[in-house]
C-alpha cells in the first residue's frame, strides 16, 4: 500500500509550555466538549454538527446543533435550543436543516429554518423508536427507520393498554433474545417509513414480524431506496447472512442483488446511480471486501479483497470512479483512495483518526472530525482536491492546551512467526531519563479492534499522573491485514498473551529508565479477560486493574449476548465437544496461582461480559487469599468506559488511579 504525505493539518503540542501544565485528572472529562456528526450544507458554505457537554447534575449529557462557516470567517455559534438535539441533516434546497430531538422520552424529527426561527416537529411518534433518517432529494419527504413492532399499523396512534394487571415476563424460544444496547428483547423489529414533512403522514415502506431492515440510503435521483435485511428466517437463531435489496419508490416493486452469499450491507450508490458498492464477508472470520454491482445485477467487480485492511465504511462522492473507504489502519484511521490496478493511498489522516464524513453534493469537499492523542475531535472541512483541510472548532483547546498532554511513541517488535507487531508509549509527566519510573500495561478489548493515534483521555491521564502508558496491537487487532487479524482466531490466552508479554519485555530493554519493580496492568472487555490470565501467569506486576473482563468461558459462553452458534465459531465447537479449550484459556481454571492485588471493575447491565463474571473472579481471588476489591457499577453496561454516566465514568477513572498509587511503593 503506498503511503502519501499527510495533507491534513495535524495539531501541534508545544515543546516549551508557558506555564508547567497540570496533570490530566479523572473530573477533566465534565469539562470537555463533544462535537459529532458535521454535516455540509448543499453550496458547501456551512457545517452544522451536535456539540454535546455533560451537564451540571453530572448525570446526563447536554447537546445542541451548532453551525459555522465552511470559510472558517466566524466562529461556531449554537442554532437550536434544546438539550437533546442531534442528527442535523440539510435539506436538498438547503434551506431547512431536519434533527432528531427528545420530548416527553420520545424521539421527534424537527425542521428549523437555516435563516433562524423557531423549530417545529414535523412527526408525532407514539409508538417504536425513530433512530434515522435521510431525505429524498424533492426535498419534501424522507425516509424513516421506525423500531417497533410491525402488526403496528400507524406508529402515531396511543397504545391501547389492557387495563387487567399484567405479569411481568417475557417468553422466548429463540437463541437470540438480548443484546447489549436494548437489553431482553421484544417483537419490535427495524421498519422502513416514508415520510411527507408537510402533512406529518406516513406510509410503510418495509417492515414484518421477522426481519431488521438495515443501513436504508436513496439513490441521486431519488428513485431507488437501497437497504440490507436478513430474510433467511434464521436471524433470531444466530444466522450471519444478509442481503441486499432494492425497493423501487415510484411502483414499490422490491428486487435483490445478485450479491454472492454471505454478509452483503451497507449499500452505496454511485454518483450516476447505476451501481451500488457494498461491505462483504463471505463467513463471520473472512475479510471485509467492497464489491460493486450494477442496480440490474450486471458487471459485478470486487474493488478491496479486505486482505491489507478491513473496510469501515465507504462514500463515493461526485467526479469518483470508485469509493474512498475508511479504515484502521496501523494505528491510524485515514481515508483511503482504492486504484484500478488494486493498490491504495492513503490520502487524509495519517497519524490521526478521521470519522463521520460528509461530502458535499458536488463531491468537492468534505467536512469531518479528527483527532489524535492530544487532541479531541473538533470539526474539519478538507477539499477533494488534494486534500487539505483546515479545522474550524477549537473547544477543548483552552483546557488541553493547560494540561500535559504527549505524543506515542511508536516502536515495533518481532514475534515467532515472523511479523512485526506495533507498540506504543506515552512518556509521564516531568519525565526524566535520570529516574526510574512506573509503567501501566493497558491491554486494549476486541480482540478485533486497534489502538493508536485517537484521543484517550485515559492514557493522558495515567502520564499525567507519573506513569508510563504501554500498549500495543497484539497479534487479532485489524488495521494490520487481514492474516495478522486472524491469528488469534480459537487462540485466546495464546498469541493475544505472548504479544502483550513480549511489547512489556521490548519496552524494557528500549527504556533503561522504566521501572522493573513497579509495573502495573489494566485492560477491559478482552484486554479483562487476558489481565486476568496474565496474573495466573506471572507475578510481575505489583496490582492490576481489570475491567469488564471474563473468567469462565463457559459460564461466559450461556450468559452473554452471543448465541450458541456465534460462541461455538468462535471456539470451534460446543462446550461438549471442545470442553477443554474452554476450560483450559478459563482464568478460574488457574486463579489459585494469582497472587497479583486485583481491583475488578464491573457493570450490572453488561450483557457482552455479565455481572457473573467478575463476581466469579472475585470469588475466586478471596477463595486464594488474594488481596482484591469488586467495584460494581449499578445500572452501567458494558460501554461504561466511553459513554456511561459521566459521574460514573469519573469514578472509574479514579478507582483505577487510586488502585494504582496505593500499591505504588
Amino acid at each position: 500500500m503506498t503511503r502519501t504525505l499527510l495533507l491534513i493539518v495535524i495539531f501541534y503540542t508545544p515543546s516549551v509550555w508557558a506555564e508547567p501544565p497540570e496533570p490530566m485528572v479523572p473530573a477533566d472529562y465534565y469539562d470537555f466538549v463533544f462535537a459529532t456528526e458535521p454535516r455540509l450544507s448543499p453550496d458547501a458554505g456551512h457545517v452544522v454538527f451536535v456539540r454535546s457537554r455533560v451537564d451540571d447534575e453530572r448525570r446526563n449529557r447536554e447537546s445542541s446543533i451548532w453551525m459555522v462557516p465552511a470559510d472558517g470567517s466566524e466562529s461556531a455559534s449554537q442554532f437550536t435550543q434544546g438539550e437533546s438535539d442531534r442528527h442535523p441533516r440539510f435539506s436538498p434546497d438547503g434551506r431547512q436543516v431536519a434533527f432528531l430531538r427528545t420530548v416527553d422520552e420520545d424521539a421527534q424529527i424537527h425542521l428549523i429554518p437555516i435563516d433562524g426561527g423557531e423549530a417545529h416537529a414535523i412527526t408525532e411518534i407514539e409508538q417504536g423508536d425513530l433512530s434515522h433518517f435521510a431525505w429524498l432529494p424533492d426535498g419534501q419527504h424522507l425516509i424513516v427507520t421506525l423500531t417497533i413492532d410491525p402488526a403496528v399499523e400507524d406508529p402515531a396512534q396511543e397504545e391501547q393498554g389492557d387495563d387487567a394487571p399484567q405479569a411481568d415476563v417475557k417468553v422466548y424460544s429463540r437463541p437470540l433474545s438480548r443484546r447489549e444496547s436494548q437489553g431482553w428483547l421484544d417483537e419490535s423489529r427495524r421498519t422502513l417509513w416514508l415520510l411527507d414533512s408537510a402533512s406529518g403522514e406516513l406510509e410503510r415502506l418495509a417492515g414484518d414480524a421477522e426481519w431488521n431492515h438495515n443501513n436504508p440510503t436513496v439513490s441521486p435521483d431519488g428513485r431507488f431506496l437501497a437497504f440490507n435485511v436478513d430474510r433467511s428466517g434464521r436471524e433470531y437463531d444466530g444466522s450471519f447472512n444478509q442481503d441486499i435489496y432494492l425497493l423501487d419508490l415510484e411502483s414499490r416493486e422490491e428486487r435483490k442483488l445478485s450479491a454472492p452469499d454471505g454478509r452483503v450491507t451497507d449499500p452505496l450508490f454511485s454518483p450516476d446511480g447505476r451501481q451500488v458498492a457494498f461491505l462483504y464477508q463471505s463467513d463471520r472470520y473472512r475479510p471485509v471486501e467492497l464489491h460493486r454491482i450494477g442496480i440490474d445485477n450486471d458487471d459485478h467487480k470486487v474493488l478491496h479483497d479486505g486482505m491489507d485492511f478491513s473496510v469501515t465504511q465507504a462514500w463515493w462522492p461526485e467526479g469518483f470512479d470508485r469509493p474512498l473507504v475508511l479504515a484502521d489502519f496501523r494505528g491510524s484511521r485515514p481515508l483511503i483512495r482504492l486504484h484500478p490496478d488494486g493498490d491504495s493511498e492513503v490520502v487524509l489522516g495519517d497519524e490521526a483518526a478521521l470519522s463521520d464524513l460528509d461530502f458535499a453534493a458536488d463531491g468537492e469537499s468534505l467536512a469531518l472530525l479528527v483527532e489524535d492523542e492530544t487532541r479531541m475531535p473538533e470539526v474539519h472541512v478538507a477539499d477533494s482536491d488534494g486534500f487539505e483541510s483546515r479545522r474550524l472548532t477549537g473547544f477543548n483547546d483552552t483546557l488541553l492546551e493547560s494540561r500535559y498532554r504527549t505524543e506515542l511513541e511508536r516502536f515495533s517488535y518481532e514475534v515467532e512467526d515472523g511479523r512485526t507487531v506495533d507498540a506504543f508509549l506515552l512518556r509521564p509527566k516531568g519525565f526524566d531519563a535520570g529516574d526510574d519510573w512506573p509503567l501501566v500495561l493497558n491491554i486494549r478489548g476486541g480482540p478485533a479492534h486497534m489502538w493508536g493515534h485517537r484521543w484517550f483521555h485515559e492514557f493522558q491521564m495515567i502520564a499525567g499522573a507519573g506513569y508510563a502508558m504501554l500498549f500495543t496491537n497484539y497479534r487479532g487487532s485489524t488495521g494490520y491485514g487481514y492474516e495478522f487479524q486472524a491469528s488469534v482466531y480459537q487462540d485466546y490466552g495464546g498469541v493475544d498473551y505472548r504479544d502483550n508479554m513480549q511489547a512489556l519485555d521490548a519496552a524494557l530493554e528500549r527504556y533503561h529508565w522504566i521501572d522493573e519493580e513497579r509495573q502495573f496492568l489494566t485492560g477491559g472487555s478482552h484486554g479483562g479477560f487476558l489481565t486476568n490470565w496474565i496474573t495466573t501467569q506471572t507475578d510481575r506486576f505489583r496490582a492490576a486493574v481489570t475491567q469488564r473482563s471474563v473468567s469462565n468461558w463457559i459460564s461466559e459462553a450461556g450468559t452473554q449476548d452471543y448465541v450458541p452458534t456465534r460462541m461455538n465459531a468462535e471456539f470451534g465447537g460446543t462446550i461438549w465437544t471442545n470442553y477443554d479449550y474452554y476450560w483450559g484459556r478459563s482464568p478460574l481454571k488457574y486463579a489459585d496461582q494469582v497472587s497479583t492485588p486485583t481491583l475488578i471493575i464491573h457493570s450490572t447491565d453488561d450483557r457482552v461480559t455479565p455481572i457473573g463474571q467478575g463476581q466469579e473472579w472475585f470469588y475466586a481471588l478471596l477463595n486464594n487469599d488474594v488481596e482484591s476489591e469488586l467495584a460494581v457499577f449499578d445500572g452501567e453496561g458494558h460501554n461504561l468506559s466511553r459513554d456511561g454516566t459521566p459521574v460514573n465514568l469519573v469514578k472509574r477513572l479514579e478507582l483505577i488511579l487510586e488502585w494504582f498509587e496505593s500499591h505504588k511503593p
